[in-house]
């Protein structure tokens, strides 16, 4: 596709949009009502808005290579196609609306003219006679002779534009505003109706993106966009501030309020200039958004945003080597034609700004995001400032609100709706995410930094379980993946790793590759909130050396490691007592997981079994049953307590256990707790595998001392039992 168009065309494009039917007809208004100085304010608030935008603009596309489609070809690049999309289909109705904007505005320069038939023939014609007409040249024009013709006639247009300003400027009236009405001390008035003058005069400052459109069309995008955004900005924002000073100087307020023609009185030969000047700001308005939005269109016709695959390839087809989007031109001018037909788009208008609003919020804030994301890959040729890409997007947001509440929820409900639209059609599309993956990172690098810094934080932090475990028998049983899981539900942090037994390697690296797929998948069907990872490693000891020095993922340091075995194949229990000292010396909390092929009931609930010979793991058995009780999965289960003591201490030590209960506000019931007498090993496993058969889990606390002397037997003999999880805390945990 040849690209045959510079900066000028950007320029030109953006600046006739940015003077147009505004400018001419609501400037004086604005005016007349608010005071030069609330002008100036107006105005200002305006280009918080515009100005970050153009800048953010900039930055964008010199970043990347610019194609067509503009601002929906970065703003989809950016944030997923699927939020692009929604955004795109927005842009381009407010685009082709535009143009009907317009031309119904362009009618407004043969007001003398309606004028003349009123007063001297009694005849009132409708606005349609000039507006229909001129919107099916326009159309047949842009369509047959495409951009080239639309770029050279906006020439024209534009020198015929700057030629009515320069003739307004050069005009003199005898009136000389009063002493107290200067340049720098004039008037605020009528502020309680700012946002509503906001309101009207906004479109104005929607031509700032206008060239972007043509960005399929530049031989150079990342020099032409920049150059031609910016320099239309500051231009525009200078005969702004020009036009309202000379309005001030020449006119009463009366007549500003009065007359919508008003600049007719001031310049040189007004009566004819005005007219000629507000024709051609008009017209050079609608070709800048006519040759815009059949672009924008063709774009979101190339991606396939729309759900039929024969209107995306009707919308993305061009005609000759240059591509030219005859078929989204037409859609165009139907869109235009109707609204012209209609007469008004005022309502609509209002929806227009909103939409535009969106636009130039999404741009600040993917600049704003990708300076916080920090990504080396970020390396525009024109940078803005962080702090102006937030302001931007901050001001549009709250403007949208201010300008209109009824219409921002109005477009935002629009916005939701194509969205849903488009994601179920195209869910295997790259949605928001993708931008908000460098400031996830930035965000959760400084919360560790600064969580390792704060000592006294870590001092003073309640205890929480950051677990890691480490398994290689992920997919022959997952109950070690899914405890974790419950764990990390919604107080706790979990962190499953995977072993690959292996030396590192091309090969295991591609491996571990493709495991690390598997468990994300897993993770997906199962909503987990676990930290995934698969490691290399040619033993279980190296593996847990290693696992036990990582860097917790949630800012605090990891406290627990599960270790899982098969109670019907134990074949590495000898490896988990092994470790165990290794884990304990990193002071850690131990808990080992024996895995039941018994289907879990959690409305049987979490059995608690607590010996006086291990009262140090209480505390911590009882929190682990209550955070994992919390996951929905849990959420008809009970926790139960069963208490073991010497014979004759029996009520002591329940009441102990209701003291805590009571005093820790834990939703365990006083039936809930039951007491034996056992002196023998022997009768506390025959305890629980009677009582404890069915339970969805079992929890069991052990000494670092049993597990010396008893070995693999400490964790057999609980055959009755579903999975079990036994429980050695490094310290004593409170319960407050």
């Amino acid at each position: 596709m040849e690209k045959r168009f510079g900066t000028a065309p950007v320029f030109f494009t953006a600046i006739s949009t940015i003077l147009g039917a505004i400018l001419f007809l609501r400037f004086g208004y604005a005016t007349g009502t608010l005071g030069i100085a609330g002008v100036i304010l107006l105005i200002m608030v305006g280009h918080m808005v515009t100005l970050p935008t153009a800048l953010a603009l900039s930055e964008i596309a010199t970043n990347e290579k610019v194609q067509g489609g503009g601002e929906y070809f970065i703003i989809s690049r950016s944030f997923g196609l699927n939020i692009g999309a929604t955004i795109g289909i927005t842009l381009f109705l407010s685009q082709a609306i535009s143009v009907a904007f317009y031309i119904i505005a362009f009618t407004e320069s043969f007001s003398p003219l309606f004028d003349f038939f009123r007063d001297k023939l009694s005849v009132t014609l409708p606005r349609q006679v000039i507006s229909l007409p001129a919107m099916t040249i326009l159309g047949i024009l842009i369509l047959r002779r495409g951009a080239n013709m639309g770029i050279k006639f906006l020439y024209i247009i534009n020198a015929i534009l700057f030629f009515s300003l320069i003739m307004f400027f050069l005009g003199k009236t005898d009136y000389s505003p009063p002493p107290s009405e200067g340049f720098l001390n004039g008037s605020i008035r009528g502020m309680d109706q700012f946002f509503i003058v906001f309101a009207i005069v906004f479109p104005a400052f929607t031509g700032i993106t206008a060239g972007v459109g043509l960005s399929g069309d530049l031989r150079n995008p990342k020099r032409s966009i920049p150059f031609g955004t910016v320099s239309a900005t500051m231009l525009g924002l200078v005969i702004y501030m020009l036009v309202v000073w000379k309005l001030h100087v020449s006119a009463s307020p009366e007549d500003l309020l009065s007359d919508q023609l008003v600049m007719s009185r001031i310049a040189v030969l007004g009566s004819i200039v005005v007219p000629i000047g507000l024709a051609a700001s008009t017209l050079s308005s609608a070709i800048g958004s006519y040759l815009v939005a059949p672009r924008t269109l063709q774009a979101l016709g190339s991606d396939g945003s729309f759900p039929m695959k024969l209107l995306n390839r009707f919308l993305a087809r061009g005609q000759g080597e240059t591509q030219e989007p005859y078929n989204a031109g037409l859609v165009v001018f139907v869109i235009a034609f109707v609204f012209v037909a209609m007469g008004t788009v005022n309502a609509v208008a209002k929806i227009i700004s909103m939409f535009f609003m969106v636009t130039y919020g999404s741009l600040c804030l993917i600049s704003f995001l990708h300076h916080f994301g920090a990504d080396p890959s970020y390396r525009p040729s024109f940078r803005s400032r962080w702090y102006l890409s937030l302001l931007g997007f901050l001001m549009c947001m709250y403007l949208m609100f201010k300008i209109s509440t009824g219409y921002s929820l109005i477009a935002i409900a629009v916005m939701i709706l194509i969205y849903m639209w488009i994601h179920f059609t195209h869910k295997d599309r790259q949605g928001i995410e993708a931008i908000f993956q460098g400031a996830i990172f930035q965000l959760s690098r400084n919360l560790q930094v600064y969580l390792q810094k704060s000592k006294k934080m870590a001092r003073t932090q309640k205890w929480r379980p950051a677990v890691v475990c480490v398994s290689a028998d992920t997919f022959e049983r997952d109950d070690a993946f899914r405890l974790v899981n419950w764990l990390s539900y919604k107080f706790g942090f979990g962190t499953y790793i995977h072993l690959i037994k292996n030396y590192f390697s091309a090969m295991s690296c591609q491996d571990s590759r493709q495991i690390m797929d598997r468990l994300v998948e897993k993770a997906g069907t199962e909503k987990c909130n676990v930290y995934l990872d698969t490691l290399i490693s040619p033993s279980y000891t190296s593996a847990i050396a290693q696992v036990i020095q990582l860097p917790g993922m949630s800012g605090m340091e990891n406290n627990m490691v599960l270790f899982e075995f098969d109670k019907d194949n134990p074949v590495n229990l000898r490896q988990i007592i092994d470790n165990h000292a290794l884990v304990r010396a990193a002071r850690f909390d131990v808990c080992v997981l024996g895995s039941s092929r018994k289907k879990i009931n959690p409305r049987n609930g979490i059995h608690v079994w607590i010996r006086h010979t291990d009262m140090e793991n209480t505390n911590l058995m009882i929190l682990l049953s209550y955070i994992i009780l919390l996951h929905p999965y849990w959420k008809k289960g009970q926790i139960k307590i069963f208490l073991v003591s010497r014979t004759g201490n029996a009520d002591e030590t329940k009441n102990a256990i209701l003291t805590l209960v009571k005093t820790g506000r834990l939703p365990i019931s006083a039936k809930n707790i039951e007491c034996f007498s056992s002196d023998e090993n022997h009768g506390f496993r025959d305890l629980i595998n009677t009582h404890s058969a069915g339970a969805g889990l079992t929890v069991v606390g052990f000494r670092t001392e049993q597990l010396k002397h008893d070995r693999e037997a400490l964790f057999m003999g609980y055959d009755q039992t579903g999975n079990i999880l036994f429980v050695n805390a490094y310290d004593p945990k409170e319960i407050t």
